[in-house]
Order: structure tokens, then C-alpha cells, then sequence
């Protein structure tokens, strides 16, 4: 069974590999509207990521720091939620 590490990383290389035939198809004067559809699917594709990244940052990390005694530390994490969840909002 793969880690959730080696899952991201899998995804990441695909997107990758993906970006470089992006890159090959501007190189070779490519429809405007395929490179457009391509470029949305690498974003589809991130998004997936980012998502994978942020449950599993909220089952480990997020939980722990909830179910700690430092207060702190679950003010810092609550307000990193938040400001990914405005910066998704901006784009």
C-alpha cells in the first residue's frame, strides 16, 4: 500500500510530465484552445493535490494541535486554515 507521501509525489511527477507536453505544444505553435484545455486539466490536476495535502494536514497535524493543551498552537494552526482557505477563494 502507498503512503500518502509517495501518493502526492506520484501525482506531482504526472503533473509534471504533464506541464512538459504543455511546454512542448507552445514550443510547436499548438491550437490556443488544447493548450487552454491542458492548462485546465494541470490545474484540475493541483487542485486534487492540494486537497489530498490539506486532509491529510487536518487529520494529523490539525487534530493534534486541537486536542493539545497549547493554546497557541491551535490559535497558529486554525489561522493557517483560514488563510488557505482566503487565498483559494483570491484565485
Amino acid at each position: 500500500m502507498q503512503s500518502d507521501g509517495d501518493t502526492v509525489t506520484r501525482r506531482l511527477k504526472t503533473v509534471e510530465g504533464h506541464l512538459r507536453g504543455v511546454i512542448r505544444m507552445v514550443e510547436e505553435d499548438a491550437y490556443c484552445i488544447d493548450v487552454i484545455r491542458q492548462i485546465q486539466a494541470i490545474e484540475a490536476a493541483l487542485n486534487k493535490v492540494s486537497s489530498k495535502i490539506l486532509e491529510d494536514h487536518l487529520n494529523s497535524c490539525v487534530i493534534t494541535a486541537i486536542q493539545g493543551n497549547d493554546k497557541k498552537e491551535r490559535e497558529r494552526v486554525l489561522k493557517e486554515i483560514s488563510e488557505v482557505f482566503e487565498m483559494s477563494t483570491k484565485v
